[in-house]
């Protein structure tokens, strides 16, 4: 550890925060995400004069697929102070052990360096495709509901109000958008690399 590695070490420590703290962080502070809806817990960093200089939220995994016992760093920011998301993630990692959970992983974009990551013993998964995971199955034009199985949802959508004067004034404008909203509007959709760690 070098003597500003040391420096920080000293004077920063970790504390529990509430959401609402934490993502009014986030609100500020993050470059490309927005606040979280829920977590399973929250953690801050403070420096020496109590003043808070990062968070991350942690919660269950985004993807069904994830399993049990697994957790997701679903947001970790900070003010830009040197070594404080390595800090950030490692107490991640310990409180999820502590509660009784397997596995920590979190999604960064495919250019950041994931250097944080690997300071506080992450490993890199590699890269995922990204996009939007899931629509709303309530059509906003003619409020019929997708059907399970079916994937298509502007094709099965079309068949149903393609007539209507909704859909027609949409089309006249040059709105070529499916009428099923994409859920995914609190962070960017593009290829993500996924980072974990088992504990």
């Amino acid at each position: 550890m070098n003597s500003s590695a040391r420096i920080v070490e000293t004077r920063v420590k970790i504390v529990p925060v509430e959401l609402r703290e934490a993502n009014a962080f986030v609100a500020e502070h993050h470059r490309h995400h927005k606040p979280v809806q829920g977590h399973r817990f929250s953690l801050g960093l403070v420096n020496g004069d109590g003043e808070l200089i990062g968070v991350c939220t942690v919660g269950r995994p985004v993807s069904r697929m994830a399993g049990k016992g697994v957790l997701e760093v679903t947001r970790l920011c900070t003010d830009g102070t040197p070594y404080a998301c390595s800090k950030l993630y490692g107490a991640a990692a310990r409180v999820g052990k502590d509660l009784g959970y397997t596995r920590i992983q979190t999604f960064i974009l495919a250019e950041e360096p994931g250097t944080s990551l690997r300071a506080a013993g992450w490993q890199d998964e590699g890269l995922t495709e990204g996009g939007q995971w899931i629509y709303s199955r309530k059509c906003e034009l003619c409020r019929h509901t997708l059907p399970k199985g079916k994937r298509s949802h502007a094709r099965f959508c079309n068949e149903r109000c393609k007539n209507t004067a909704t859909l027609r004034r949409r089309r006249g404008k040059g709105d070529t958008l499916s009428p099923f909203s994409p859920r995914r509007t609190d962070q960017p959709i593009g290829p993500k690399r996924r980072w974990a760690k088992s504990l």
